[in-house]
């Protein structure tokens, strides 16, 4: 007997870059996005006030490495790690962890979503 549990989503071929459905996943809704040909999934419900954090804006995450004293940090953009961030007071997560930014302890559910055979699955496992 599997201990996965595959929820279909939709077809790959109709999801483009920046698209998101939501679906509900053992009564909890969650948000499936395609970002840079890459599927992510998190529970839409922010972990701050409850906003729906799967519709807020993604974007690249802002890293930066401090260099020596007095010396600016050098900041940029993680191409690697995309971010959302909650359209109601800006909370951002990794959609890959789930971290929150600002404090790792801090973690928005998320779930595995897969391609198999041309179609979109959320691994509720």
């Amino acid at each position: 007997m599997s201990t996965t549990e595959l929820i279909e989503v939709k077809s790959d071929a109709e999801f483009e870059d920046g698209d998101r459905e939501l679906i509900e996943v053992n009564g909890v809704e969650v948000g499936v996005l395609r970002v840079d040909g890459e599927y992510y999934a998190v529970r839409n419900r922010c972990l701050h006030d409850c906003g729906p954090v799967a519709e807020g804006a993604v974007g690249k995450k802002l890293v930066g490495e401090f260099v020596e004293p007095g010396k600016r940090v050098e900041k940029g953009y993680d191409d690697d790690e995309p971010i959302i961030s909650c359209p109601w007071h800006g909370w951002s997560y990794d959609l890959e962890s789930g971290e929150q930014l600002a404090d790792d302890d801090i973690v928005l559910p998320t779930y595995d979503a897969v391609v198999d055979d041309g179609v979109v699955y959320v691994d509720c496992q």
